[in-house]
């Protein structure tokens, strides 16, 4: 048995949340904002190096596990509004049908995909420069290139 064809969701429409998770700084705000907790946020702390000789290393948040229970969220955007990073988006994709709950659990790897779906805003000016999407989309790419190669 398959299902009814699914036409593709329309640009700039909201369709799921996508994480780029470069922005992401684990500070937690869009997990308690969530009305329904369908985020998952792991993450610790790392010392990183001083900026100048001389200065003292500064603490880091580090990025863990970010998932997202697409079972319990109703795509209200609150997380997307609240994150000051803008490490959140909607990308124009639907999340596939499953059989079972923990089936619809996306975790990063799968949310940082939905970023390639993402269109840029049309420029404000002839002469601006590239959309933030599409500079971000092109460095997850390279990213992505120099991990197969090892």
């Amino acid at each position: 048995m398959t299902g009814p064809e699914v036409e593709p969701v329309p640009p700039r429409s909201r369709g799921t949340i996508g994480l780029l998770e470069e922005n992401c700084t684990v500070c937690m705000l869009c997990a308690r904002e969530c009305p329904d907790w369908c985020l998952h946020i792991e993450g610790h702390t790392e010392l990183a190096p001083p900026e100048r000789p001389g200065g003292r290393p500064r603490v880091r948040n580090v990025l863990d596990r970010f998932a997202v229970d697409f079972s319990l969220c109703m795509y209200c955007g609150i997380c997307i509004e609240v994150c000051p990073f803008d490490a959140l988006f909607w990308a124009p994709e639907l999340v596939p049908a499953e059989t079972s709950r923990p089936a619809l659990v996306e975790e990063r790897d799968v949310l940082r995909e939905w970023l390639a779906a993402v269109p840029p805003p049309p420029p404000l000016d002839p002469l601006a420069e590239p959309a933030e999407e599409v500079a971000a989309a092109e460095r997850l790419d390279r990213v992505a290139a120099e991990r197969a190669q090892r």
